[in-house]
């Protein structure tokens, strides 16, 4: 079958859908990933066929249909329904590449991550079904009801009167961290995935020391989010461990000089992760996710306001402590590690959660039901 993913704007979003991508095309499925031109470098390097639906980059989605760029709210409500608005236009620069995308080549499924808000529009034009995949552990639904209300004229255009609902919902949130109230869905095991380099011995040994990694995630830049890594680096650098710090190689550069005992640059996951002792972040998806899979306690520092609520309940589980970004003081940091890291209780309970991640299906498994939803389609 074909399978056209939708792809975000960012290459934290893409990274949450490229490996159940890989997997159907290792399955024999014939794949294509559509995304901005700028995204493509990130889908390639995940040896995936990148096909380009718009010229415009996620940041230009920060001006509205006027030309006006809108101003970032302060109120947290209010940020839910500025971000939804936001991947809203940004769905809908995509949308006219995304229509002639299906027009040449008709997919048999369209598979988006939670915020690729142009997916079900595809969907639903191609006639084909929808699935939806979570990225994280769950953003707040103002989001989606913001995303609908901006892409009103396109869904109006496309003879739509709401939002298309998702025919499967695979979500990777662990059972003890959904809400209560979250849709029924496909259960998934997150599997962590980033771009790839030569691994160095030292990833995989540890020192006397403890190790604590400090990240602010894939989407930092020495124009964007760096003061936020920067100051988490200060922070945990005053304590008496190993500090890894994962950066882009610029972003690395930009950090030095560094004490001895921290090392900045390009950090592999799978090999230095079952090392770390503590992960110090600001509660991005992958990050969360991805150091939750391998069993690592972690520090959370939710500066983007749809991360609050995960972080709430990673921390409620006791696998995490939460600090809010008003609360970030190089005391508050320094104390959470050292309460983190002396208490045996946040290890067992990030182990417990491992386990649990480990044991959901796996995508062999979800690739399964996501040919069975096709073939009922094609059946009715």
């Amino acid at each position: 079958m074909r399978v056209l993913f939708v792809a975000g704007g960012t290459s934290g979003v893409i990274f949450g859908i490229v490996p159940l991508a890989q997997e159907m095309r290792n399955a024999g499925h014939e794949v294509l990933m559509a995304a901005p031109e700028n995204c493509m470098p990130t889908i390639m390097n995940a040896a995936l066929p990148a096909v380009p639906v718009s010229s415009k980059a996620m940041q230009e989605a920060l001006v509205d249909r006027r030309g006006v760029r809108v101003p970032i709210p302060e109120d947290l409500h209010e940020r839910y329904i500025f971000n939804g608005r936001t991947f809203g236009r940004y769905a809908a620069s995509c949308l006219e590449g995304l229509l002639a995308l299906v027009d040449r080549w008709p997919p048999d499924v369209v598979v988006g991550g939670a915020l690729a808000f142009a997916a079900p529009l595809v969907a639903a034009y191609a006639g084909v079904p929808y699935v939806k995949q979570a990225i994280d552990m769950g953003e707040p639904r103002t989001i989606d009801l913001a995303a609908a209300a901006e892409l009103a004229p396109e869904m109006e255009q496309l003879g739509l009167y709401d939002m298309p609902r998702p025919d499967l919902f695979i979500d990777i949130c662990p059972p003890s961290l959904r809400p209560w109230d979250a849709p029924v869905a496909q259960l998934m095991r997150y599997v962590p995935y980033s771009t790839q380099r030569p691994v160095q011995s030292w990833t995989y040994r540890r020192s006397d020391r403890p190790r604590v990694l400090v990240s602010a995630g894939s989407r930092v830049t020495p124009d964007s989010d760096f003061g936020i890594l920067r100051g988490l680096v200060d922070k945990v650098s005053q304590l008496d461990v190993e500090v890894l710090v994962a950066a882009p190689e610029d972003v690395a550069q930009r950090l030095q000089p560094l004490p001895p005992h921290v090392r900045a640059g390009w950090i592999p996951l799978p090999q230095a992760a079952p090392k770390c002792d503590l992960v110090v972040h600001h509660a991005g998806g992958n990050t969360t996710m991805g150091y939750a899979s391998y069993g690592v306690p972690q520090i959370l520092v939710p500066y983007l306001p749809y991360c609050v609520d995960y972080s709430e309940r990673l921390s409620r589980y006791g696998a995490a402590t939460m600090i809010l970004p008003e609360e970030d003081s190089a005391e508050n940091i320094v104390q959470a590690c050292a309460r983190v890291l002396t208490d045996p209780a946040y290890r067992e309970r990030a182990a417990d959660l491992a386990a649990e991640i480990s044991g959901l299906p796996n995508m062999f498994e979800v690739v399964g039901t996501v040919e069975s939803l096709v073939a009922r389609h094609v059946k009715a």
